[in-house]
């Protein structure tokens, strides 16, 4: 038997949407598995090698949020929140806490491949361009997609890593939010759409928590964002 090109793990109540997303995804060689609560899921990451995870937000016992919060505690696993049709609160919940990206349900499972073949292609984009990126106090090495200031590691999920990554071989240059989200999500920027602002707060306050004042992300309203660096720091 052929190895998959990726372990998919999704934690989600409905079965019958389980199934029929194993089905789907079998043919472009992901291998998907399913739980049904957060604890068995949880259970599930701890002994399984999955390289991306679909999480739904309404779950029995443990919410998607709780799992996610936990998760993060010890894994910087690609996350996809399947959240409901314009719930913004568990939207942006889920990406404060970590999550890489959301689709709401109901979803077309194409435009969800999408996303998965997004997050999995920039999971490895650094396999192009093996080079340590430094922008003040930060380092950015692109082959272990790692992040360190003043040598002491800095957890970023691989979305905050893209978007840190894009700012920083740009230093001084504002850069849109629809180059952001091309680069750092795989898809075009949507009005009104508040993922690159939260994972941009996220990125903000990792470096502020890590003690580090330069660089500092400015943002340009209406525009973008801008990674600024002061020498003198």
């Amino acid at each position: 038997m052929n190895k998959p090109d990726a372990k998919i793990l999704i934690i989600d109540d409905d079965r019958e949407l389980g199934e029929m997303l194993k089905e789907f995804l079998a043919p472009d060689h992901f291998e998907l598995s399913a739980c049904l609560s957060g604890e068995d899921g949880l259970h599930a990451l701890k002994e399984g090698d999955y390289e991306l995870l679909i999480l739904d937000i309404m779950l029995p016992g443990a919410s998607g949020i709780d799992v996610l919060r936990e998760l993060r505690l010890s894994s910087d696993i690609p996350v996809i929140m399947l959240t409901a049709r314009g719930d913004d609160v568990d939207r942006i919940l889920g990406l404060e806490f970590g999550a890489d990206d959301y689709i709401s349900k109901p979803f077309n499972p194409r435009e969800l491949l999408a996303r998965i073949k997004a997050i999995l292609r920039r999971s490895g984009s650094g396999a192009s361009r093996h080079h340590p990126v430094n922008v003040g106090a930060v380092e950015l090495d692109t082959r272990s997609r790692r992040v360190t200031a003043r040598d002491e590691p800095i957890r970023l999920t691989g979305t905050e890593f893209e978007l840190l990554r894009c700012l920083a071989e740009s230093p001084g240059e504002v850069v849109s939010k629809e180059d952001l989200s091309r680069q750092a999500l795989g898809r075009r920027y949507m009005p009104y759409d508040r993922s690159i602002d939260t994972h941009i707060s996220n990125v903000r306050r990792k470096l502020a928590d890590a003690g580090v004042a330069s660089p500092s992300i400015q943002s340009q309203r209406g525009v973008g964002y801008c990674l600024l660096v002061d020498d003198e720091v």
